[in-house]
């Protein structure tokens, strides 16, 4: 008799004590969209030690082993985001927001100064660039706001108060000048606004304003004598329509991104990929790292990278529809298409058919700020879908 009792009361012990697992949180989380994160941000760390040995003489390691340092850090950031409940941040967003414009704003006077735009603090061991934590930050703030408002005034108040909080810290990225990341705030205070339901009448004038306003910029404004873009910035913005009018200057980058993606054909040159070797692609560590695939590891390669950003951007869009609460959907909706806009934005630099603008490609491009920045995006939507899972179990807590 005792034996027996023994023997019945063994699984249901064991049944009621959490696994490692469980106790860790993994069974809540999204499983495809943390694997594919590591993936690509591994895929990084590898090309840059496969393209980069010879860039600083001496130290062949230099940007693989400081990209690979900032991955660790932010995987282990995006698993720690993932334990925290994502709805405090609703709370904090007027302290999130004021951080975000301060931060941004300190640059002008306590940032260092690199080919002629101020962006980032240099530390001793490490620099850091607060407006790519800044589109976290952004899309944490705004989503709070817009809940909080939801029913403050009329339909046209409110739209314009989202523009005005999302715009102001735009302007002040672009007055560093910083034209690509402020592009991104752009998209996602209008990803934000759309998601959070603000009418389409509203959205369709907000376009036609933008088309507007790169007209002035483009256009008139040069044509009178007082440019509000600096002559690179314009020449970038406008050399992709056709980059084979000035080949040695403005559609230099462009024309040697597309021969190297090019020439990578079906399976790639690897190391006979003389574009990359011979140094002809420029900013192949940040701006151009497509080009750089698409030349070593060719169709195979570059097709290997989209999918696994289409299956990153498809998590993302399918915790919008998971969330708990009106929140997590605003705030996923926001990082999904911070990732989309910055990907296709980048990739179709790197094709010839978008202006070159600066923007990184996330987890493959080189730069701590970046990569950390979108490894706690991608832990806050963990958050997301961990605590939708907890809810559907009628759990609160680890």
């Amino acid at each position: 008799m005792y034996a027996t009792r023994t023997r019945q009361a063994r699984p249901e012990a064991f049944a009621a004590r959490p696994g490692i697992a469980e106790r860790l949180g993994l069974p809540y989380m999204d499983a495809p969209l943390g694997l594919t994160a590591a993936a690509l941000v591994a895929l990084g760390v590898f090309v840059l030690a496969e393209t980069t040995v010879r860039d600083v003489p001496g130290n062949p390691g230099y940007f693989a082993d400081r990209q690979a340092i900032y991955a660790v850090i932010g995987l282990l950031g995006m698993y720690l985001l993932a334990r925290i409940d994502y709805s405090r941040f609703r709370e904090l967003r007027v302290g999130i927001y004021t951080f975000l414009c301060v931060s941004i704003s300190l640059v002008f006077v306590f940032g260092f100064a690199a080919r002629g735009s101020r962006r980032a603090f240099d530390f001793p061991l490490f620099s850091f660039q607060p407006s790519e934590l800044g589109k976290l930050l952004l899309v944490l703030a705004l989503a709070g706001f817009v809940i909080d408002g939801a029913r403050r005034g009329s339909a046209r108040q409110r739209t314009v108060r989202y523009l005005c909080l999302g715009f102001a810290p735009a302007a002040l990225v672009f007055l560093q000048p910083d034209l690509g990341t402020a592009l991104v705030f752009g998209a996602i205070t209008l990803a934000v606004m759309y998601v959070g339901g603000v009418r389409w009448t509203h959205l369709a004038a907000i376009g036609g304003a933008v088309v507007a306003l790169v007209a002035v910029v483009l256009v008139v404004a040069p044509a009178v004598g007082t440019p509000i873009l600096k002559g690179y910035q314009e020449e970038r913005l406008t050399s992709f329509l056709d980059p084979s009018e000035d080949p040695a200057d403005a559609g230099y980058q462009q024309n040697q991104a597309m021969i190297a993606a090019g020439a990578g054909e079906f399976t790639g040159r690897g190391d006979r990929a003389t574009q990359t070797r011979l140094d002809f692609v420029p900013e192949r560590h940040t701006d151009f790292i497509f080009a750089v695939i698409g030349e070593r590891y060719g169709f195979l390669g570059a097709a290997l990278v989209l999918s696994l950003y289409a299956l990153l951007i498809w998590r993302a869009l399918r915790i919008v529809t998971l969330s708990k609460n009106s929140y997590g959907t605003l705030v996923a909706g926001g990082i999904a298409a911070m990732l989309l806009f910055q990907v296709f934005v980048n990739v179709g630099m790197n094709l010839g058919i978008m202006p070159i603008t600066g923007i990184p490609l996330p987890l493959l491009s080189y730069g701590g700020s970046s990569v950390l920045a979108t490894l706690f995006a991608v832990g806050v939507l963990q958050s997301i879908h961990v605590q939708a899972r907890l809810g559907q179990r009628g759990r609160f807590a680890w």
